[in-house]
């Protein structure tokens, strides 16, 4: 395989197939890192498995996902599935995993779209065993189509309710729904339809989803205050708190969900600037309209850089390509201007629901900053939030040093599944602004490598005078 590149892409999803498909008409050379085994990422996850199977259940928005992967495996590109990137540096160098061994290849521009995350849902219990994210559940569903059975549904947004209906569609038993969606988001939810362009037949498929979920006499309950996942080693119960009052749900699995953050770590670790989203309560990638990245290399979309959904990442991928064609003076600025005319308006369009979505599904401080200073917030390294609350009364004032006072970040996740709540805590108990508090400092490599695995890696051999 040759090492050098125009464009490596990292990320196989609905941006990063939409912009290899945009760029290999253009014949330049085009490589595809990708972790998964089969293109599609999250939202399109073995869509080519599903295509003849479940039509139905799993909803015409996930098999709408064949056409592009089906554009996408006839593009003249390089496509490498089950290929972690672990290091990467903003002239163009990116190192990956594949096969137990590491692989070096340069580009003159990488896009990166490795999508999104589900949000840290740091409950008291949810480490215990039986707990899992909505997002796993689906994954296995979609995957090996297994469900399961009699599990508690937990938390708020979109995705939750898309997978409980898909659960019902394939007779999968749900034991219960609790949504921890707030009255107070709905009223102030409601102004914003008047700012969207026609997405309304998205807020009906939520209420129809919602509706048959109800429907279906499976137990639902909202507008609750508080929650806790009870048991020793494993689940055996959930307990909410509504009204003042505690109720109790015996269960042997928790489904935890609210909502989706964008999968920052590669970006940050290249150098690219990171701003805080106050409505989405995430870190975002500060990206132009164009995608660019702080770094003149180095281009971030979908929602790798900021939370919009399949639609609004696809046409994200197109913009960021048609870009970096210009950048590499395969096109001319204003060709690159005028073909992006209908895609920013097309983008425009998908991007009026977002403020409606993440105005109504914005989780409460509550379930982002854990009260129980019991509760594990570093699930790697088994860190309390009492623990992360110490160091900041020991002098602690960011997550870099909470790190070195509580190791919290430095597990296998590198942080991915806690830094979101370390920020938060240590803002909450410094009583400042996240901005000032800021985040880890992600350093390479990115994702867990061996040093059997680094061994394997043939060293680039220059010259110098």
């Amino acid at each position: 395989m040759n090492n050098h590149y125009d464009i490596i892409i990292i990320g196989a999803g609905p941006a990063g197939m939409s912009a290899s498909c945009l760029a290999s008409k253009y014949k330049v050379k085009i490589l595809v890192l990708d972790v998964a085994i089969s293109p599609g990422g999250q939202i399109f996850r073995a869509v080519e498995t599903n295509q003849s199977s479940h039509k139905q259940k799993f909803g015409t928005n996930y098999l709408n996902g064949i056409k592009l992967v089906n554009k996408f495996r006839k593009c003249s590109i390089d496509y490498q599935s089950r290929a972690k990137v672990w290091h990467l540096s903003e002239n163009g160098e990116v190192h990956y995993l594949k096969d137990n061994k590491t692989h070096f290849v340069k580009a003159k521009h990488i896009l990166i779209t490795t999508g999104a995350q589900e949000r840290p849902f740091p409950v008291t219990g949810w480490t215990l065993n039986g707990v899992m994210t909505a997002g796993a559940a689906q994954i296995l569903l979609k995957e090996s189509n297994l469900g399961i059975q009699n599990a508690v549904f937990v938390g708020t947004g979109p995705l939750l309710y898309l997978i409980a209906h898909q659960y019902l569609m394939m007779d999968i038993p749900i034991k219960a729904v609790i949504d921890t969606t707030p009255l107070s988001n709905y009223f102030r939810a409601i102004p914003k339809i008047v700012g969207l362009r026609g997405n309304f037949n998205e807020i009906y498929k939520g209420i129809k989803w919602i509706g048959d979920i109800k429907k279906s006499n499976t137990f639902f309950i909202n507008r609750i205050s508080d929650l806790r996942i009870l048991g020793d080693e494993e689940v055996n119960a959930i307990e909410y708190q509504k009204n003042g009052q505690w109720n109790k749900i015996e269960c042997e699995h928790v489904l935890l969900h609210q909502g989706l953050v964008p999968e920052i770590n590669i970006s940050l670790s290249v150098g690219c600037r990171k701003i805080w989203n106050q409505q989405q309560a995430c870190w975002n990638i500060d990206v132009d309209k164009w995608f660019q990245s702080s770094l003149p290399c180095i281009s971030v979309a979908g929602d790798a850089s900021s939370i919009s959904g399949a639609v609004a990442a696809e046409a994200s991928g197109k913009i960021a390509a048609l870009n970096i064609l210009a950048k590499l003076n395969i096109i001319t600025a204003k060709n690159r201007d005028q073909l992006a005319i209908p895609i920013h308006k097309s983008l425009k369009t998908e991007m009026s629901i977002r403020t409606f979505l993440e105005t109504l599904f914005n989780p409460i401080s509550r379930f982002r900053i854990p009260n129980n200073n019991d509760t594990i917030v570093c699930r790697c390294e088994e860190v309390s939030a009492g623990e992360i609350r110490e160091s900041v009364d020991l002098g602690s004032k960011g997550p870099n040093q909470t790190k070195s006072f509580t190791r919290c970040g430095m597990g296998p996740c590198q942080g991915r599944l806690c830094g979101l709540t370390v920020s938060e805590i240590i803002a909450d108990q410094l009583n400042c602004s996240i901005e000032e508090v800021g985040y880890y400092r992600i350093r390479p490599p990115v994702t867990p490598i061996t040093l059997g695995e680094l061994s394997t890696t043939k060293p680039t051999v220059t010259r110098s005078n």
